[in-house]
């Protein structure tokens, strides 16, 4: 008959210690807000907004190149250049 002693066991420190602390309780969250702080897609909102920024931009360039005073300014400009 094997008989084992309480000394040749390895103290049990952490699981006393764990017994002895009180589960922690979350704070209740909405259901939306870890959807919030998920940041995939991030840099491609960014990408996006940054397109449609370029865009909006050359659009009014187009725009003020097709003006009537704009053009007379640029090849007034270029015959300016030409003519030195």
């Amino acid at each position: 008959m094997t008989h084992t002693t309480t000394a040749l066991r390895p103290p049990r420190r952490s699981s006393q210690r764990a017994a002895r602390r009180a589960p922690r309780r979350r704070p209740r969250r909405a259901p939306w807000t870890p959807r919030l702080r998920d940041d995939r897609g991030s840099a491609t909102a960014e990408y996006a907004v940054v397109i449609l920024a370029a865009v909006a931009f050359a659009g009014v360039l187009v725009a003020v190149m097709r003006s009537g005073e704009v053009q007379a300014m640029l090849s007034d400009l270029v015959r300016g250049a030409l003519s030195l």
